[in-house]
């Protein structure tokens, strides 16, 4: 499956503040919709690299109206960290929580909908400060396959995990995970999960192929749907049940060139 990012930020390292007002995120979640998204992510606070934290009535007043209206149409997710707009998202319709900070699971578990259980280092604010592992791949994979066993236990039944890419990880930490995306795959299939990858337009991307002469030394955040559609493709060809993208399109048409013997 593929979901559709739907930023209602003025920060959104992609596309932040284009989606800002209502109106136009509604818009724009109809267009992921008819370039078919199976789930569109409807955000409020942006977590990239040094975000600073949102008001939860701002939250509010950014992702509730714009959950109720894709409801009829798409099934929404909720990308939050905060009880609250879960909460009032989930009784505009979403179904799923994407939960970045891995601690919403009594919600969900409260509201009877799907929980994303994603890996952090540290907080968007401070962690890509200096991300440190001693064994990456396996601490990433024991930490969301814990929390997914919580989430369990909680009566939970629709759990994805997710390794959070970009989230207090290095590049060479990215990377590791994904060669072991197939691994996150087969272990949390053991226990009934499903694996959900978010790599769409990262910086670490823009490492690849990127002009020295820029300021930044990488690939611009516009230039990275081909190294975005590879990654995405290479996670769906070891597994993984669900891809998080800014470009819908082309990732759908990509994902449709999978063939299904190749999946594991």
């Amino acid at each position: 499956m593929v979901m559709g990012v739907l930023n209602v930020t003025p920060d959104s390292f992609s596309d932040g503040g284009r989606f800002l007002r209502t109106d136009d995120a509604i818009r724009h979640g109809h267009e992921l919709v008819a370039q078919g998204a199976d789930v569109v992510d409807v955000g409020g606070e942006s977590s990239r690299p040094g975000a600073e934290a949102v008001g939860e009535d701002e939250e509010l007043r950014r992702v509730v109206p714009v959950v109720e209206a894709l409801a009829p149409h798409v099934r929404v997710s909720v990308d939050t960290v905060k009880p609250a707009v879960a909460t009032a998202a989930v009784g505009a319709g979403a179904t799923l929580v994407n939960d970045v900070s891995g601690k919403l699971w009594p919600v969900a578990a409260e509201l009877g909908v799907g929980w994303v259980a994603m890996h952090i280092q540290g907080t968007p604010r401070d962690m890509q400060r200096n991300p440190h592992y001693d064994d990456v791949v396996a601490e990433v994979h024991g930490h969301v396959l814990g929390l997914a066993e919580t989430a369990s236990a909680a009566g939970i039944t629709e759990i994805w995990v997710d390794p959070g890419i970009g989230f207090g990880k290095t590049p060479d930490h990215n990377l590791s995970l994904l060669r072991h995306v197939g691994e996150l795959v087969a272990a949390a299939g053991q226990a009934g999960h499903k694996v959900l990858i978010g790599t769409s337009r990262k910086s670490f991307l823009g490492r690849f192929g990127a002009d020295p002469d820029r300021p930044d030394g990488l690939v611009p955040v516009e230039d990275r749907l081909e190294a975005s559609l590879a990654t995405s493709a290479w996670a769906i060809c070891h597994g993984a049940g669900m891809v998080r993208v800014h470009d819908v399109e082309p990732t759908v048409q990509a994902a449709g060139m999978v063939p299904a013997r190749v999946r594991r």
